[in-house]
Parts: C-alpha cells; sequence; structure tokens
C-alpha cells in the first residue's frame, strides 16, 4: 500500500499539475511552428500533448513515485500501485490543432477500494484557452473557476422531463447500431447542440446542459469527468448503465434523467 495521504493534499496536487500543463500548452496553443504526427490508431498528437504529459509525469515522479500512471501519450506505469493517476493532455486534440478553445488538461485519481474496485477521488479539467477549470474530490463538492478568479461551486440541473431536456454531444460516429435510438433521443430533447469532447459533461456538471453523451471513450477522456458530475449531484456511466469511466463510454446526467437516457438508448 502507498502512503496516505489527505484528499486535500491530493486535491492541491492535481491543481499544481493543471498549471504546469496550463503553461506548456497555452505555450504551443496556435503556434505556427506545431509539430503534428499520426499515432498507430490513425488518430493525430502533437508535440504538446509529449511535452505536457512528459511534465506531468516528471512532476509526479518527484513528488508520488509510489503512485501509479496511466497516460494517453507514454502508456501505464505501476498500475497494481493502490492509487494511480489518469491524464490526458491535451482532451480535445483537433481542435486544439485547428485553434478551437475547446481542449482541456484532464488529471484523475484512482483509488483502490477495500472491496478490489476502483473509484476515482479527484479530478481536474483545465481548459485554459476558456479561461476555465473544473475540479473535484470525493466527498467534498464540484467547483469551477473562471478568468483563475474565485471557485464557485456547482450542481446539475433540476429537469426531469426529456421534452424539457438540454442534451449535447460529440458527433454521430461510433454509435453503431444504437444510432438511431440515439437520433430518437435528441429529437425527444427540446435543444441539442454538438459542443463535444469534456464540454459537453461539465456543462451538464454545472446544470447548464442536462445529458452529454459519447459512445467511445478511454479511461483517461472520463476519469476526471467522473468525479466531477458525481460530486455536481450528476451520474456518469456508460451506454449500459455501469456507473463510472470504466465502461468505455461516457453519458453524464443530471441523475434525474439518467434512468429515462439508458432506457432510450437500450
Amino acid at each position: 500500500m502507498s502512503a496516505k495521504h489527505s484528499l486535500e493534499s491530493d486535491l492541491q496536487l492535481a491543481l499544481e499539475l493543471a498549471v504546469i500543463a496550463d503553461e506548456i500548452t497555452m505555450a504551443r496553443y496556435l503556434a505556427q511552428d506545431l509539430v503534428i504526427t499520426t499515432k498507430p490508431d490513425s488518430t493525430p498528437v502533437t508535440d504538446a500533448d509529449k511535452a505536457t504529459e512528459s511534465a506531468l509525469r516528471d512532476h509526479l515522479a518527484n513528488v508520488r513515485s509510489e503512485d501509479g500512471l496511466v497516460g494517453e501519450e507514454f502508456g501505464i506505469q505501476n498500475k497494481e500501485a493502490a492509487r494511480y493517476w489518469v491524464m490526458d493532455p491535451i482532451d480535445g486534440t483537433k481542435n486544439f490543432m485547428r485553434g478551437v478553445p475547446t481542449w482541456a488538461t484532464l488529471i484523475g485519481l484512482v483509488e483502490r477500494q477495500d472491496d478490489g474496485s476502483e473509484k476515482v477521488i479527484v479530478g481536474i479539467v483545465s481548459a485554459p484557452a476558456l479561461n476555465r477549470r473544473w475540479y473535484a474530490s470525493n466527498g467534498n463538492g464540484a467547483f469551477t473557476t473562471l478568468n483563475q478568479g474565485a471557485p464557485r461551486k456547482i450542481s446539475v440541473s433540476k429537469v426531469s422531463e426529456l421534452a424539457n431536456a438540454s442534451i449535447s454531444y460529440s458527433d454521430f460516429q461510433g454509435w453503431g447500431d444504437r444510432l438511431i435510438k440515439f437520433q430518437n433521443l435528441i429529437s425527444t430533447c427540446t435543444r441539442s447542440r454538438g459542443l463535444g469532447d469534456f464540454w459537453s459533461h461539465m456543462l451538464v456538471a454545472e446544470g447548464a446542459v442536462d445529458i452529454a453523451a459519447e459512445p467511445s471513450l478511454a479511461l483517461w477522456d472520463m476519469a476526471a469527468l467522473d468525479v466531477i458530475v458525481r460530486e455536481a449531484g450528476g451520474t456518469f456511466s456508460n451506454l449500459t448503465g455501469e456507473v463510472g469511466p470504466f465502461g468505455g463510454s461516457g453519458i453524464s446526467t443530471n441523475t434525474l434523467l439518467h434512468s429515462t437516457v439508458m432506457a432510450a438508448l437500450n
């Protein structure tokens, strides 16, 4: 077992990591000499993605060497540890490349529970091009900051009917045989927007949107989102209703609508 750290110190460390990330990503955002390569899965990666994750890994190696790591760019390190950090250095790389400001660094801390299950206990989403940051720790609520101002506590909406609900999603790719069901769900809602990626889920946590849906995601896309949505009073699950960020897809709701959304998709 690793040394026991307080949730407060865990969250403080996550905030430190976000500052490190923001400095690197903003220095490379809109850069004329951005270096872009293609990964084996045909998705793009920039020098900013790699530099950011490297810096975060280096910092964690110095201050929490006993913790494991799971990162999008450089893989798994000591995931058998009692706790491990999950990071996506730039969620929304294609936006980052094109100059669209909707991208963020996602950082989550997963802890093994006594029953062997895993739970995200700290999460931070830092979107410096939007001047926004969201964060949460287990049992302490969810918060957002704007322009590095005072933190504001956030909570999900009270909308209880699909006919009054706002839904946000990335696109229609990846839904497979659920696509028609998903389109029917959208048509039932009063408002839909393709805002996508982390932002959809953070808007659910803020109560600005009621449902966010993405059919295919990795753990590093979801770990930070899960605890923030949960601490704001929402529910984060996969398409079949398995709660948490370990199920390969991400559905955030204000909880009141969750069973209805699951029924519509399944």
